[in-house]
């Protein structure tokens, strides 16, 4: 086909083709889209000799419709997999829940083996909750030797969980 041919059924169907392919993707956009696409395709790949030049045109825009349809469950199918996927990848495994009863376990038998007063400041810091100036206040000691309990009663902590 012609430039000049595929121009004046460009005017003269531009509008309605929209609106057709519009209903049947139900979005404006992507209709757009496809009415240009629809366009391009007739001036590229229509024969010389069409009889039809409308019908073809409308021919052209279901196939892509089709294929957008087509992309579009294929992606959800996707997406729901990968949501699937990822649901069940979040959900700890038997192992995961092994070891962390065993890493409990051992975190529960280092704090108990701290000196006392290292236990004593990391109990009330993270299991009461308390700030170091109000440990230091219940404590009568320092802040600064808060701080120092909790150093190093987290620094056994850690070292007694990475060596396992």
């Amino acid at each position: 086909m012609r430039r000049n041919e595929v121009a004046q059924l460009f005017l003269a169907h531009n509008h309605e083709l929209h609106r057709f392919v519009s209903r049947k993707l139900d979005c404006t956009d992507a209709a757009a889209e496809i009415t240009q696409e629809a366009f391009l395709r007739l001036l590229e790949r229509a024969p010389n000799d069409l009889h039809n030049p409308r019908a073809y045109l409308y021919r052209i825009a279901l196939n892509i419709v089709a294929d957008v349809r087509d992309l579009r469950r294929r992606n959800r199918s996707v997406s729901d997999e990968i949501a699937v996927r990822d649901a069940s990848d979040d959900a700890p495994t038997a192992e995961h829940h092994v070891i962390s009863r065993e890493e409990l376990l051992r975190l529960q038998q280092v704090i108990a083996s701290l000196p006392p007063r290292q236990r004593e400041v990391l109990e009330l810091h993270k299991f009461a909750g308390l700030r170091y100036a109000e440990i230091a206040a219940r404590l009568g000691i320092s802040k600064n030797t808060v701080m120092v309990h909790m150093v190093r009663a987290l620094a056994r902590c850690r070292d007694a969980l990475e060596r396992d």
